[in-house]
């Protein structure tokens, strides 16, 4: 999945599409999904042009990825969902059920959450 710069992520990095911000700093953004699936359901987005784990692991700068994952751990702490147990998602490609090709973690809490894969 190559990157495109029209994705809605992008767009919102640019401004040109608002978002419910919960933390932001030079290299990532956080804020509520639109259609949350759980009392809590945050997006942490690197500020880079990152297609999935697999692009920012591979070639992203030291910097951005203790940055990413700083955050992370603090936008969990900021919405509350340390205590009692939240879950982190980032989908990978087709089977993966990635749809936005831009980097992102879901924080998910609030609740006691089902299994993660159902068995089939």
């Amino acid at each position: 999945m190559a990157y495109d710069p029209d994705n809605i992520f992008a767009k919102i990095l640019r401004g040109e599409i608002p978002c419910n911000k919960v933390h932001e700093d030079d290299y990532t953004l956080a804020f509520h999904d639109i259609g949350p699936q759980a009392p809590v359901h945050v997006l942490v987005i690197p500020k880079g042009a990152y297609v999935s784990m697999n692009d920012f692991t591979a070639n992203a700068r030291d910097v951005e990825i203790g940055a990413f994952f700083r955050a992370v751990g603090k936008v969990a702490e900021m919405v509350g969902v340390t205590e009692d147990g939240w879950r982190m998602i980032a989908n990978t490609g087709a089977n993966g059920g990635q749809e936005v090709p831009h980097l992102h973690v879901h924080i998910c809490g609030g609740r006691k959450l089902g299994r993660m894969i159902p068995q089939q």
